[in-house]
């Protein structure tokens, strides 16, 4: 036999068809050009392999409601301002507004007006007052105008539209959580 044979039946081949260095017959710079050959072969295979892998794969995007590297809404905000948001998307501003009142009660009506009577509710524009007794219920009666004048000018035109003074409440003999119906304590004095 001669040394120009393609291979041997002995010597592996390559997969894909080409001679090994060991078969290749020539100088040595023959055999360093199928040694590159080779390696770029294999370099395309392996980057061919990979991106079959990934291109199976479907490519997600980025929906419209994702962030990205700019200020969003789903970042971390403020409480102030995240309250602030909130009571907008509610309607809740005359109620807000209300909730104040009573915290700056008596700058609203004055030191010696909020030391007798307090706001106990709010409800449809009408404020409901409780005084500390039958006098001071009919002087804040009197008074009704002016409270309703810096109620609205310290809230906002038409908050309050009415004021409900109410006079001391009555001692209350329910204790406890049950009671019996019926006429009371009445037989206990006289």
């Amino acid at each position: 036999m001669t040394d120009e044979s393609p291979s041997e039946p002995d010597e592996p081949a390559d997969p894909n068809g080409a001679k090994t260095p060991a078969a290749t017959a020539g100088s040595g710079l023959d055999l360093a050009r199928a040694m590159l050959s080779r390696a770029k072969a294999d370099s395309v295979s392996r980057r061919a392999g990979s991106s079959r892998r990934y291109a199976q794969r479907p490519r997600q995007r980025q929906s419209p409601s994702s962030s990205g590297s700019g200020p969003d809404d789903r970042d971390p905000q403020p409480l102030g301002r995240a309250v602030e948001r909130l009571v907008d998307e509610r309607g809740w501003q005359a109620a807000q507004a209300i909730g104040g009142v009573e915290g700056r009660w008596s700058q609203i009506v004055g030191p010696e007006l909020a030391g007798h009577c307090q706001p106990e509710e709010f409800d449809d524009g009408s404020l409901t007052v409780r005084a500390d007794s039958t006098a001071w219920a009919s002087q804040v009666r009197l008074l009704a105008g002016t409270v309703l004048a810096r109620l609205n000018n310290d809230l906002g035109a038409g908050t309050v539209t009415r004021l409900n003074v109410l006079g001391p409440a009555a001692p209350s003999w329910k204790k406890g959580k049950w009671s019996v119906k019926g006429r009371g304590p009445r037989d206990t004095y006289g």
